[in-house]
């Protein structure tokens, strides 16, 4: 006991040298890495995505059905950050927004986007309060918005829809949909577009800014989404689906995946795979 003690004060010294060594160097790599992450997130019959920049940024797009999306964020999240910089409800149904309200009590958010429409659900009406609460600050999506992620390597987040008051459509035509760009690298990030709003969109845009490496297929891979012109106008490296095992919809549909096998586009699903995540530095697209 009397020889610990002696040495006592050495050992805290080094794990004092190891412990600040250790923060200084993930200090160090966290700033200076060079990669975009994008994570489709493991939430069950819904759709989450993670977006962290460069620099640091992150976004939010779509919370989940629950409060499932907590434990799949932490597991993508740096260790011991708990803010968010922005969060984005494509559209107002349970399934993107469910998991916002736990998400909020949690982390600080400072921000939100949302397409204008608005619902009558419990998880909405809860979601709002909280954004009250928290003073967090609304955005409404516009076509023509250019949100950067980060300046210095020009990583940026464009809106393609909506592109008028999506208050009278149908929830799912009114997704917002926006086009993530790194360098040669992008996403096509669509919450439950239809068939309608690709075709809006379609007439909006030409095929060289819809082109997108990786394409977020609309609706859980529903039949009423990811349609024939709007695929070869994406023409992406891989498709991702977002959706629950077993689910009750029978999500992706038969009809889709026929789609996909035809135009030789490789998918990957949530409900098989679990969180897929992507890095890319705007040069190389790394799928782990």
């Amino acid at each position: 006991m009397e020889r610990i003690r002696k040495y006592l004060p050495y050992i805290l010294l080094f794990l004092l040298v190891i412990l600040t060594f250790s923060i200084w160097f993930f200090v160090f790599n966290y700033k200076n890495n060079e990669y975009l992450k994008v994570a489709f997130l493991d939430v069950g019959q819904g759709d989450s995505i993670y977006i962290e920049a460069p620099n640091g940024r992150q976004i939010l797009i779509d919370g989940g059905p629950d409060a499932k999306l907590l434990s799949s964020l932490s597991q993508v999240m740096p260790f011991a950050d708990r803010s968010i910089d922005m969060i984005v409800a494509t559209h107002p149904d349970m399934d993107h927004i469910g998991g916002f309200p736990s998400l909020i009590d949690t982390y600080k958010v400072t921000s939100i986007l949302e397409n204008g429409a608005t619902s009558d659900s419990k998880v909405y009406k809860s979601l709002e309060d909280k954004i009250i609460k928290n003073k967090i600050k609304r955005i409404i999506a516009k076509r023509g918005m250019h949100i950067i992620l980060d300046e210095e390597r020009n990583i940026y987040f464009d809106i393609l829809f909506p592109d008028r008051d999506v208050s009278v459509l149908d929830s799912n035509d009114g997704s917002i949909v926006g086009k993530l760009v790194y360098g040669d690298e992008s996403f096509m990030l669509t919450g439950d577009a239809t068939t309608y709003t690709e075709n809006l969109i379609g007439w909006n845009e030409p095929d060289s800014i819809l082109h997108s490496d990786v394409l977020k297929l609309g609706h859980h891979g529903s039949r009423t989404s990811s349609s024939v012109p709007w695929l070869k106008s994406i023409n992406p490296k891989v498709a991702i689906i977002s959706a629950g095992k077993n689910n009750r919809y029978k999500h992706p549909h038969k009809e889709l995946l026929d789609r996909l096998l035809d135009l030789h586009i490789p998918f990957l699903n949530t409900a098989d795979m679990g969180t897929i995540i992507f890095k890319t530095n705007g040069k190389v697209l790394l799928q782990k």
